[in-house]
Parts: C-alpha cells; structure tokens; sequence
C-alpha cells in the first residue's frame, strides 16, 4: 500500500554535545561521543509517544533528516524531541528545515514498532497543533 499521510517537524536549532553530557528529562541518555544534536519542534503534546525516547538501555525511535535515520536520544519533552544528526557530518540541517517523521521513508508501522505499539495507534494520536494539507479531491484513482 502506498502511504496517505506525512508528517515533516521544523529543525530548531543544532547544537554539539560532548562525550558524558546527558540529553533529556531526568538526564535520561549520556553521550558517549561528542555528538551533533538536533532540537526538533515537537513532543508528546503533539502525539509523539514518550516511549520513544531513547536511553543508555534503551534505542528510541528515528526521524529521517537529509537521507539518513536520525535516532531519538533522551526523554522527549512536552514540545521537543532531540535527534542525534551527527552521522550527516557537515550536511547538517539548518533551523526551519523538515525533519520526516511519516512519509515516503518512516512508515506509520516504523512508528508504531518503535514506540510499542500499532501504526493505527500512532496515527490516531496525532493531535491537532499540525497545520494540515490536504492533496488532491479524496477520489481513489482508477
């Protein structure tokens, strides 16, 4: 089946952090290399699911930023999520550049297995706070 929906996140900010800091709520993730971070403009307040956090235990879930998957790394907040980008070495993103969370690249069941859960979950949990647009006239094609 071919994927219906997408969904791209603004890069806020990108930033370096070094071998020991620690990313996210309760100090959740400690670097264990020196790092090139991404602040993403979304959380669990827009239905992004915490248990796709990642921890030193734990690997969280991914964004796909720039041809590469870009795991998750410490607790995600109400309204950020960190990545780590450092993989892209200088094709870093910019601020104000999508990060793909669904589409062509992540799945709704990449999602959904990386949270737990079932792609229809995290579809559904998608709240309201995403401006939406709509392609085409709803008609499936012959």
């Amino acid at each position: 089946m071919a994927p219906v929906v997408s969904l791209h996140v603004p890069v806020l900010q990108v930033t370096e952090g070094r071998t020991g800091e620690t990313v996210g709520y309760g100090a959740a993730y400690s670097l264990s290399r020196n790092s090139k971070l991404a602040i993403l403009g979304y959380g669990y307040a827009d239905g992004y699911f915490r248990s796709e956090s990642g921890t030193n235990q734990r690997p969280g879930g991914k964004v796909f930023i720039r041809g590469k998957l870009c795991p998750v790394l410490g607790k995600i907040s109400m309204d950020l999520t960190v990545v780590d980008v450092t993989e892209l070495g200088s094709d870093l993103p910019m601020p104000g550049e999508g990060a793909e969370i669904l589409g062509p690249n992540i799945s709704v069941d990449d999602q959904g297995d990386w949270g737990g859960t079932i792609g229809y979950e995290f579809l559904t949990s998608l709240k309201g706070r995403y401006t939406r647009n709509y392609i085409g006239d709803g008609r499936i094609p012959e």
